[in-house]
């Protein structure tokens, strides 16, 4: 034990506790940063890579139960701040400035909730004071501006030093850039390759994005241009895969996988929605109506992780219909906590890749 209250001494003792996901000291990881000592109070600031740490009050205790060891110590006071860490990428893809970490919610097929889910993790995580852009990049279908209460909205296109800037709009404490601004309600979008791929490197490149730890990418679902496009044209930190426990959904699921796989983009997991349905007039009854076990089973056979399984809730679905995101509208609801908790796996992931 050491006997003299200082600077080295309080690093000392805190040099055993460790970030749980990063498995790594906190004082090597240079995340105990601005000791003060003042007449037996200790003052210190905590960096964590995300500021969707779902571990930030653990992590806490234990730095203080660390720091009360030393004698002459009267109060410990943990000034708690996030630095997300940037994912380097592939050399041969273009950054985005400003933007630290790139996402895709992707799923092989339609119709299994990855909207709903990239639009709840993106508010989940801008919920937890990180800064947080969406691109609806499902051109063909943009349903993201109605989902997060935006749909009278349109983009701010403006002229910049290297030619049209688009700025986003804002709602739910994320910035959002969708086809569905820039067309009719009723419009289709008719468009042959080449013209989606120039409409998405738009989104990427020339919207005034500003300063952002995550930008999520809600995927069309399939294997195609948009696909191609993103994985090419951008370092990623990552791809979520969204399914639900049916077959069907499993196997186009699986295709979607092994697409980012192939593209050398990181797989942080898969996501299975729909996992059980949960009747408003009896909470504590579960209909498997899409089957079970599913996502666990594929995560298991592909090696990569089950980030969470979601319910079906009607609140949900009237959420997405009402431009008030489940994570908003209920945060104590099943649901919402399911997704909550798919966010900081997320967030935790990113960071570990970033840093190891």
């Amino acid at each position: 034990m050491l006997d003299t209250l200082s600077t080295s001494s309080v690093l000392e003792v805190l040099r055993p506790v460790q970030d749980p996901e990063l498995r790594k000291s906190l004082v090597e990881l240079n995340m105990i940063r601005n000791v003060k000592i003042d007449n037996g109070k200790v003052s210190f600031t905590l960096v964590l890579t995300t500021p969707a740490c779902p571990l930030r009050e653990f992590i806490v205790e234990d730095c203080q139960k660390a720091v009360k060891q030393l004698p002459g110590v009267t109060e410990v006071a943990v000034d708690v701040t996030a630095e997300t860490p940037q994912q380097k990428g592939l050399p041969d893809r273009t950054g985005i400035a400003g933007v630290k970490n790139i996402l895709a919610i992707s799923s092989g097929k339609g119709g299994v909730g990855k909207s709903t889910v990239a639009v709840n993790v993106a508010v989940a995580l801008a919920q937890s004071g990180a800064k947080v852009g969406l691109l609806d990049a499902d051109i063909y279908g943009p349903n993201a501006p109605t989902m997060l209460g935006l749909e009278q909205a349109q983009v701010a296109v403006r002229q910049g030093e290297k030619g049209d800037v688009l700025d986003p709009v804002f709602n739910h404490g994320v910035k959002l850039v969708s086809m569905g601004f820039l067309i009719d309600k009723d419009q289709p979008v008719i468009w042959r390759g080449p013209m989606l791929n120039g409409i998405i490197r738009q989104f990427l490149y020339q919207v005034q994005w500003g300063e952002l730890d995550y930008l999520i990418v809600d995927m069309p679902p399939g294997t195609g241009d948009a696909q191609l496009t993103l994985t090419q044209a951008v370092p990623m930190a990552g791809a979520v895969i969204v399914t639900t426990p049916q077959n069907v959904a499993l196997l186009d699921s699986r295709k979607g996988l092994r697409m980012f796989q192939q593209m050398q983009v990181p797989v942080l997991g898969i996501v299975e929605n729909m996992s059980y349905f949960i009747p408003p007039d009896a909470p504590d009854k579960h209909y498997d109506i899409f089957g079970s076990g599913g996502g666990e089973k594929t995560a298991k056979e592909l090696g990569v992780p089950l980030l969470g399984c979601i319910p079906l809730e009607i609140s949900l679905r009237q959420g997405g219909d009402r431009g008030i995101p489940i994570v908003v509208a209920e945060p104590e609801s099943a649901s919402a906590k399911a997704l909550m908790a798919v966010a900081m796996a997320i967030a935790g992931k990113v960071s570990v890749a970033a840093l190891t």
